[in-house]
């Protein structure tokens, strides 16, 4: 059966009808996405992260905002003490904090350290602006002026960042695996005491021992002070347990007395790294410390008592112009005033 022949005159104008519809939807379509780009633009799809290699331990920051960072010059206790300054000073100051890589390179592998990492490519072209300080913390320190500041010197005192002392106790928080290795070896040399105290004794000699009394006009600790420093823990816990690290192992077997059974030196009495030193001196409940930012890093992490080494050098020493005791060691520490009698009978 066939159409209508009055069903023909009709079928052009519905054609032309449907076109037109079909290009004014296309029109609106096109416009509506000039100006409302897709969402597939403004976010990655999960297929282009998936599998991609980690972020990079460095940190290409938006320097229009301006950044804060400081040298990485020294030893661990050093740089621990740079770290933290920065810490609280960038905080202090309001602006954000970037390590170097060499502090993090020094930091990473043994604590759970947040501050972002600066790339040696934007390290050289920044026009840094140096602000030297000294080692205690001065009221000018709070109105640093600058967006691109670069901290320098050997800050290590807690007047600078006492305030944030539970933010700083989490950055200096370990690692697990260094943990579970420093809590092992403890565990090792409990033996049958139940009562036990662990002393962390960190003893500072390499080259102290020549710099102190040749430019410094002090001393190192010597046998007598590391006696009464024993001591006093002695007396007062049942069943303590010294642990000894050292830069000066033999030194230390020859003149620490271990005829108690109490005394253990760290390992196989041999120099160790200073971050696995670090640790284990960290995970003891109190500490005696010699001299040197180590021993006062350990000390204030750990937080039980801190027996140090106090008066160390002779009163016209140039080493007081850098460094305050009062700055650097916490009220409540014990101090025992060290033996001067070699350095003023010229011996």
């Amino acid at each position: 059966m066939t159409a209508p022949d009055s069903w023909v005159p009709f079928r052009l104008p519905l054609q032309l009808s449907l076109y037109l519809l079909a290009i004014m939807t296309l029109s609106i379509f096109l416009h509506l996405s000039s100006r409302f780009p897709t969402a597939r633009l403004r976010h990655p799809s999960l297929n282009a992260t998936k599998g991609s290699p980690a972020t990079p331990p460095t940190t290409t920051p938006a320097t229009e905002r301006g950044m804060w960072t400081v040298n990485s010059i020294g030893r661990l206790g050093n740089q621990m003490g740079e770290y933290a300054t920065l810490y609280a000073l960038a905080k202090m100051n309001g602006h954000q904090a970037y390590i170097l890589p060499q502090m993090h390179q020094q930091l990473a592998p043994v604590f759970r350290i947040t501050l972002p990492v600066i790339s040696n490519d934007v390290v050289r072209s920044i026009p840094w602006r140096n602000y030297g300080l000294h080692d205690w913390m001065s009221e000018e320190y709070r109105h640093i002026k600058g967006k691109y500041v670069r901290l320098t010197g050997y800050p290590c005192s807690w007047t600078f960042y006492h305030h944030l002392r539970q933010e700083i106790l989490q950055e200096f928080s370990f690692h697990d695996h260094v943990k579970e290795e420093a809590n092992r070896y403890l565990a090792g040399l409990r033996g049958q005491r139940r009562n036990v105290t662990y002393v962390g004794v960190h003893v500072r000699r390499g080259d102290y021992v020549r710099v102190m009394p040749q430019i410094w006009k002090g001393v190192v600790a010597d046998k007598a002070y590391l006696e009464k420093a024993m001591g006093y823990f002695r007396a007062k816990y049942q069943e303590p347990v010294f642990v000894v690290t050292s830069n000066g192992m033999e030194w230390c077997r020859e003149n620490i007395n271990a005829s108690r059974g109490d005394v253990y030196f760290s390992g196989d009495g041999k120099e160790s790294s200073p971050g696995r030193d670090f640790a284990l001196l960290a995970h003891c409940n109190h500490t005696i410390m010699t001299i040197g930012t180590f021993g006062i890093w350990v000390g204030y992490l750990v937080g039980g008592e801190t027996i140090y080494l106090a008066n160390y050098t002779l009163p016209d020493s140039p080493f007081l112009r850098v460094f305050k005791p009062e700055a650097a060691f916490l009220p409540e520490w014990i101090g025992i005033n060290a033996d001067l009698s070699p350095l003023r009978s010229g011996t």
